[in-house]
């Protein structure tokens, strides 16, 4: 399966397409500057391009870029993406003096990325942070995932459980997003207090 990482210049984009060229995925790595794509494949084993062209050929969209660019970089490649099953993982948070918040948007990045995509949009991977995607070792954590459509949930749920050495967890519809994403937020705060790179794991759930 082809896996376009869009944004995979980034430090999270970069962990993920390790973690997937790992896991034996065919991992496209796009950016705006295609001689930077192509400079973070080589190092990866993967295949760089423009966002545009590795979205054109990909299996799973994953929108990888920081949370402030993730909507206007749907609206561009929608043309490019076109029915594609796309994953979000991006989250909006607020950064203050007393910690880090979720925002007040009412709706998730998740769902306003649904509004301009034609094919369907599941969200997930929002706890995994890019250090621990990004080390020797597939992280030692449960992967939150959400959405509409089945099939493309189901995409997603098995490409978490190849990237991680724990479960993928079906939470639901898309709606549950804006839970997924402000929960970066707790994981944020939790890791700045006790200088540490916390995941997740969810207890009492039976596997299948």
């Amino acid at each position: 399966m082809r896996v376009a990482v869009v944004g995979g210049t980034g430090s999270f984009g970069r962990a993920l397409a390790r973690r997937l060229v790992a896991a034996g995925y065919d991992v496209v790595i796009g950016s705006r500057d295609a001689a930077r794509a192509a400079e973070a494949a080589a190092e990866l084993g993967a295949i760089g391009a423009t966002n545009a062209d590795a979205c054109r050929d990909a299996d799973l969209v994953v929108l990888a870029t920081k949370a402030d660019g993730a909507l206007d970089t749907a609206r561009e490649l929608a043309d490019a993406i076109g029915e594609t099953p796309v994953l979000s993982v991006a989250a909006e948070l607020v950064f203050g003096s007393s910690g880090v918040l979720p925002t007040t948007e009412a709706t998730s990045i998740a769902a306003r990325i649904q509004e301009v995509v034609a094919g369907p949009v599941v969200a997930g991977l929002h706890s995994l942070a890019a250090r621990n995607l990004g080390g020797d070792d597939a992280p030692e954590e449960d992967v939150l995932v959400c959405g509409d459509d089945a099939e493309a949930k189901t995409l997603v749920l098995e490409l978490a459980e190849r990237i991680t050495s724990g479960r993928a967890v079906d939470c639901g519809p898309l709606a549950s997003a804006r839970a997924l994403e402000g929960l970066t937020a707790v994981i944020v705060n939790v890791n700045k207090r006790y200088k540490a790179h916390a995941g997740i794991k969810v207890t009492g759930v039976r596997d299948g």
